[in-house]
């Protein structure tokens, strides 16, 4: 094989691995697509909410996740979710502290 076959390869590899990187790129950033539906409400306002995530280790974290005004702590690990307090009240607001 001469010298321009291997150029000609290379050119071809450099322009694959360049199409893989720039197809990540956009599926990273635009999502899957049409993969998913995902249905918001019609007035905006979103009654579920992650709210913090803790990692425990690297396996574990804790998620505190609200729904409507109320708070849920979850612990996800690899292969299991456990619940480990329900129903904690929303913390009243900063601008109003006597409440």
């Amino acid at each position: 094989m001469e010298f321009s076959g291997y150029i000609k390869f290379m050119l071809a590899l450099a322009f694959v691995l360049g199409l893989i990187l720039l197809l990540s790129y956009a599926i990273r950033r635009f999502g899957k697509g049409g993969l998913s539906v995902i249905s918001r409400p019609r007035d905006g306002a979103r009654r579920l909410a992650v709210i913090e995530v803790t990692a425990i280790d690297a396996k574990r974290r804790l998620v505190l996740v609200r729904r409507d005004n109320t708070e849920h702590l979850i612990l996800l690990g690899a292969n299991t979710e456990l619940l480990i307090e329900n129903s904690i009240p929303d913390r009243p607001s900063q601008d109003n502290p006597a409440c």
